[in-house]
């Protein structure tokens, strides 16, 4: 493992280098890896292995044939390596539980008797385990438990890996039965195509990324962008004006700057009079959401989003719902001028 400094805290990590995709293969050469679900991350996982020479196969179920018809359009056959869900976890060795939580929660009766001493159940988010009580989903003794944790979407873990880098990922041993816990975590890790791995537990996994999703990376970014955006139109701006000024900029520009090289870097490459506005507005900001983030963090650790999300989730008219919200998102002003803003992209007019 690698020792870095985080600002100031040494973490250890490993890197490809460390633990190459050879080696991966030589510690799951007798592996039979089961993904089960082809819904957000299942896809990417499991293309990324099989494109790597792992021995890979499905489980899905056909009443979801959104997801069924995917697979079997990726190249996934019926039969041979395409399979029910509970056919796949009983032919898995290591059989990654990557259907939605809630999904998780209703298929683990029907899951837990296809376990086989010596298997490794794997889960690329903690929530399950870490709220447990609420889930039900309490793994036999007789197994491995471990966890791989892309920081990022399906789409993104598929998109880096075709583009020759990779998503970081944490992970986290829960149980170590049969004593290869570990280097199975990292070897399956590395085969997904992680840039690199960081421990964890399931615990801090679940509670940093339930903050993270409803923080900065989506909850807050969304609603800071219709504040802005709404204050721009009430002071007279035009839609594209309001919408370049809180959000094309941001994605288009400012973002990349942030990745290339830091935050500090982005403020450098900036005019003089955005440098000083933004210097003395942040601590504004961060004071003011500092406090929603400690409710935030609160309402996570304490269970009670995992009770609203499985409570929302299970509902059987849960997806008509949730269309209803998005329709709604997308039929906002600033998100239809935002549709319009992208179709005058160079790369789009061409088309």
């Amino acid at each position: 493992m690698a020792k870095i400094n985080f600002g100031g805290v040494e973490e250890e990590v490993v890197t490809r280098e460390e633990f190459s995709l050879d080696k991966a293969r030589e510690v799951l050469k007798d592996e039979v890896i089961a993904v089960l679900g082809y819904g957000v991350q299942g896809p990417a996982q499991s293309l990324n292995m099989k494109d790597n020479g792992f021995d890979v196969i499905i489980g899905q179920s056909s009443d979801y044939k959104r997801d069924w018809d995917r697979a079997i359009k990726d190249g996934w056959k019926p039969g041979k390596n395409l399979f029910s869900v509970e056919e796949a976890a009983q032919k898995g060795t290591i059989i990654q539980y990557l259907i939605s939580d809630a999904g998780q929660m209703a298929m683990w009766p029907n899951i837990k008797p296809c376990l086989n001493e010596g298997d490794a159940l794997y889960f690329s988010h903690g929530f399950s385990i870490a709220y447990k009580d609420q889930t039900g989903v309490i793994p036999p003794d007789n197994i491995d438990v471990i966890l791989v944790a892309p920081k990022g979407s399906g789409t993104s873990v598929r998109r880096n890996y075709l583009q020759g880098s990779g998503i970081n990922s944490s992970y986290a041993v829960f149980r170590d039965f049969t004593g290869r816990a570990r280097e199975r975590t990292l070897a399956i890790g590395i085969a997904i195509g992680s840039g690199y791995l960081f421990p964890t537990t399931f615990q801090n996994e679940v509670y940093s990324d339930l903050t993270g999703e409803r923080g900065v990376l989506m909850g807050a970014l969304a609603g800071v962008m219709e504040a802005q955006y709404q204050v721009l139109r009430k002071n007279g701006h035009s839609p594209s004006e309001a919408f370049n000024e809180t959000v094309e900029e941001l994605t288009q520009s400012l973002i990349r700057l942030v990745d290339e090289n830091g935050m500090d870097w982005m403020y450098a490459n900036c005019s003089a009079t955005a440098q000083r506005g933004a210097l003395d507005w942040r601590h504004n900001f961060r004071k003011a959401v500092l406090p929603v983030f400690k409710k935030l963090y609160k309402s996570v650790a304490s269970g009670k989003e995992t009770k609203i999300v499985l409570a929302a989730n299970s509902a059987p008219d849960y997806q008509e719902k949730l269309g209803a919200e998005l329709k709604e998102m997308r039929e906002s002003e600033m998100w239809r001028a935002g549709a319009a803003v992208r179709s005058l992209r160079p790369e789009n007019r061409k088309k």
